[in-house]
């Protein structure tokens, strides 16, 4: 089974058990009933406690964990849709901010109230939380099929922003948690620790990416990120260009 069918059988089991709230599940990392207890139970943890900077992801289900983070004053850095901006994160500062922190955690009050930042800007991340659409206990994700965390990953890997050190995790309901094998591929990075509204699961910590793998994107993927096409041209990549060599679609 490809990811693509993973995710279709995802969307339509949440949505028939009516465990997606608002808009809904299908094509889109799920806005999940018990996300706010998700939240509240990551924030319990060892891992949440040490971090002191988090990447989390734009989407709705993970709001009340960009809520809680700036609340208990930690910095939130989120990514711009698509990277498509030559500083492609936003920094979220509690110690700058003049609105209370849910309104500061949703999308548009990010857009607002963040700083853009590039990503020479940026700290070590300590705790990175990205969306999901599916997972299995040992920490194989399946994402929306944008691609997007996995090269926000890679792009801060690459810089020397995260390493080792640094946590992934992701909070999902309990339904998206699959006891099956699940499809990755080389540029997939796995979860470390999955967060439901019930249980968390710490799943063994494997190898992970190395960083961008240039071969898994074509030029036109390449140009539309302007962090991606500067760094192509420094290195004298050859398809800068829109080269017209198939894309390899991130799954």
């Amino acid at each position: 089974m490809d990811k693509a069918a993973v995710r279709e059988r995802m969307w339509r089991l949440l949505e028939r058990e009516h465990a997606a709230r608002f808009p809904g599940a299908h094509g889109r990392i799920p806005n999940f009933v018990g996300a706010e207890r998700a939240a509240a139970l990551l924030s319990d943890q060892p891992e949440w406690e040490a971090a002191r900077a988090l990447k989390v992801n734009p989407d709705a289900p993970q709001l009340p964990v960009r809520a809680q983070a700036l609340a208990e004053g930690r910095r939130v850095y989120m990514a711009v849709p698509r990277l498509r901006a030559v500083r492609p994160f936003l920094r979220l500062d509690p110690a700058r901010l003049r609105v209370t922190p849910r309104m500061a955690a949703s999308i548009s009050g990010a857009s607002r109230y963040g700083r853009a930042t590039s990503i020479e800007e940026l700290e070590h991340i300590d705790l990175i939380i990205c969306g999901t659409v599916a997972i299995n206990r040992r920490g194989v994700r399946v994402g929306k099929g944008g691609g997007y965390s996995d090269l926000e990953f890679a792009l801060l890997l690459d810089a020397g922003l995260v390493d080792a050190s640094t946590v992934i995790a992701t909070t999902v309901h309990d339904l998206q948690v699959l006891d099956e094998d699940l499809p990755e591929t080389a540029h997939d990075f796995r979860v470390d620790l999955i967060v439901t509204p019930t249980r968390v699961l710490r799943p063994r910590r494997t190898k992970r990416p190395r960083g961008i793998i240039w071969g898994d994107l074509d030029g036109a993927k390449i140009e539309e990120i302007p962090v991606l096409s500067g760094r192509a041209a420094a290195a004298g990549h050859p398809r800068t260009d829109g080269a017209t060599r198939p894309s390899r679609r991130r799954r």
